[in-house]
């Protein structure tokens, strides 16, 4: 039985491990497969805002150091009173048919049918406090930690330090553009704990950096550091899609991505030229093929609608990561294409459990979208231009 520290406002966990608020999702399923030999049947259930024990029975909690919930101490209202101290007066939901005793991070929801009669409402309180009888001997049916007074109005918290694990991560990333289609990102970098010393360093940085398409390998080092991965392009399976005539001839090199996982972005450079020719943006929806590899890159691309009439004014848009594939078509207009089928799976096993996704290509962007309408990832291309052309001035300054 895993026996655990309630942390309120932050995490729940012992001295090898804590799941926290803020925590990357990678991170918290990594701490699982590590410890899959205590942490045998796993099911995945998502929340962005708090962390729930909804079987105290199957755990140990402790509170200071000192028990609350174990084999030979039930979670009752009496012992929560005596571990966490005096709190405000309780609230009582009939729909759920649960008390809900709330602290500062902290919320415990009691069982309320196995009493014999309806709980007692006082309204008339002292000091113009409504009041709970709670039965005594009444037992704690869940437990909530959140961020902030009020689980209701609970929001996720910004990634503690503590998870940075030496990375740089993505706060937000701008698609830069023109009126024909995109030039390159912005990204608002987020890291922690770089300096000589840690400890005394223990603060986020957010700096800003601005890579271009026809950015060189070493523009981009210079930007964002080494990538977690670098991924040579065996083939281009899309190629056969090209209308160019040489597209039956084997290339003589191989393209190559960097891959910066904690960002969420793929860069393609050229294999002839080491220039940028193409970033891929990472959602990581549940139920992509690709779930878990990436964090999130919460993206923004801004586009410029059209309107139809006499007054060719455009309508300015935001397309972010949350948008959905219908959405984005109402404002794009469909494809005049047919969009091709994308069917992911690795050498060593050609089984794909979440189906087939779909890629159309409008101005200069294909979107590949997932069968329940969300985007998985959005791949950004530059127009063609020459080894000779100079990078905007504006990039100057992100060095």
């Amino acid at each position: 039985m895993l026996d655990l520290e309630v942390v309120p406002e932050r995490s729940l966990g012992n001295e090898q491990w804590e799941f926290a608020l803020g925590m990357p999702l990678a991170q918290a399923i990594s701490i699982l497969q590590k410890h899959c030999r205590i942490i045998k049947n796993v099911q995945v259930l998502y929340s962005e805002q708090v962390i729930e024990v909804y079987d105290l029975s199957k755990v140990k909690l402790k509170y200071c150091g000192v028990h609350f919930n174990s084999q030979a101490i039930a979670p009752t209202i009496e012992q929560i009173d005596q571990s966490f101290g005096a709190t405000h007066p309780g609230v009582y939901n009939a729909a759920e048919q649960l008390f809900h005793l709330n602290f500062r991070g902290l919320s415990f929801s009691f069982q309320l049918d196995s009493w014999n009669e309806a709980p007692k409402y006082e309204p008339n309180f002292a000091m113009g406090l409504a009041s709970l009888q709670i039965p005594h001997g009444a037992m704690v049916k869940r437990m909530h930690i959140y961020t902030g007074n009020n689980l209701q109005d609970t929001r996720a918290p910004v990634m503690p330090l503590a998870c940075f694990l030496g990375n740089v991560y993505a706060e937000c990333v701008d698609v830069l553009r023109d009126g024909a289609g995109p030039l390159g990102l912005k990204l608002r970098l987020l890291t922690a704990g770089c300096g000589p010393g840690v400890m005394a360093d223990a603060k986020v940085r957010s700096l800003e950096r601005n890579i271009y398409f026809g950015d060189s390998c070493q523009d981009v080092l210079g930007a964002l550091g080494s990538p977690h991965k670098a991924f040579y392009k065996s083939e281009d399976k899309m190629k056969i899609h090209s209308p160019s005539p040489h597209k039956q001839v084997p290339s003589k090199c191989n393209d190559y991505f960097f891959n910066y996982f904690t960002l969420g972005v793929d860069i393609l450079f050229d294999s002839t030229t080491h220039l940028v020719k193409k970033f891929v943006l990472h959602t990581n929806y549940p139920g992509h093929y690709n779930f878990n590899i990436y964090h999130r890159c919460d993206f923004k691309i801004p586009l410029v609608i059209k309107k139809e009439g006499a007054d060719s004014q455009g309508e300015d848009c935001i397309l972010t990561t949350y948008s959905k594939w219908d959405q984005i078509q109402e404002l794009l207009g469909h494809p005049m294409e047919k969009p091709v089928v994308l069917h992911r799976s690795s050498s060593a096993n050609n089984t794909n459990p979440f189906g087939s996704t779909f890629c159309f290509g409008l101005q200069r962007m294909i979107f590949e979208v997932m069968q329940n309408n969300h985007i998985a990832s959005v791949t950004l291309y530059g127009a063609p231009r020459t080894t000779s052309q100079a990078r905007p001035e504006s990039s100057s300054s992100a060095h």
